[in-house]
């Protein structure tokens, strides 16, 4: 399975002083002046900037140079990883961990995972939700669904009505055939992010719910309004 996309938004912070310089000691009236026309210029850049589009790293576009030279990493890693050379491909995929592409940093996390176990290096007791779905993820592609389904729902559990981890519970759901639980994970996950809707369709840890008309309900849906 493609891990799923899924894996958390960085977050910005700002901080302003007082006086726009941060050393709080007030100046002298003749750069009051120069300061309003300064403090103008900064205004405007910052309007300026504030109104250009931002693309989400969520949804980022598959021609953007970030996103190109993080997939050009995590293809170089996964054929370390399959000539077994465990330590290179750790190398690379942890580069990849730190890209705003979210699909292939999640991706890159679970091989990550793999590498430590690999290598024989101890994993760490899970304590959060989003160490419980790396857990469960890494299980899932090992096929251990019981187990796998163990840490999902407790990532679940931990942190509800997460896109990434109701869509990673279907999947595993969907492996095991148990199909009614599977749907209504999936329906769920993309509730909470269409985008997951296209993303199923190519996803093979799906293919025992092809036949079933409620799962082709769900992934057409959005085909069927817009026809």
């Amino acid at each position: 399975m493609p891990a799923s996309s899924h894996k958390r938004r960085a977050r910005r912070s700002h901080s302003t002083t007082a006086n726009g310089n941060g050393s709080g000691r007030a100046r002298p009236r003749k750069n009051i002046a120069a300061k309003s026309v300064r403090g103008s210029v900064a205004t405007k850049a910052k309007a300026k900037a504030s109104a250009l589009p931002v693309r989400s790293p969520v949804e980022m576009d598959r021609s953007d140079p970030q996103f190109k030279a993080a997939l050009k990493s995590f293809s170089a890693a996964a054929r370390f990883f399959h000539k077994q050379n465990y330590r290179k491909a750790y190398e690379l995929f942890e580069k990849v961990v730190g890209s705003p592409a979210r699909e292939l940093a999640e991706r890159a996390r679970v091989h990550l995972a793999l590498c430590e176990q690999k290598l024989g290096r101890p994993a760490p007791t899970p304590k959060t939700a989003g160490e419980y779905y790396d857990l469960g993820v890494t299980e899932l592609n090992a096929r251990h669904l019981e187990l796998a389904i163990e840490y999902l729902s407790k990532a679940d559990k931990s942190a509800p009505n997460r896109e990434h981890i109701k869509y990673a519970l279907a999947a595993a759901h969907a492996v095991q055939r148990n199909t009614d639980v599977a749907i209504e994970h999936l329906k769920v996950a993309i509730a909470l992010r269409p985008g997951n809707r296209f993303q199923v369709r190519f996803d093979d840890d799906f293919q025992p719910l092809a036949s079933d008309p409620r799962f082709k309900r769900l992934i057409h849906a959005e085909a069927d309004q817009n026809s």
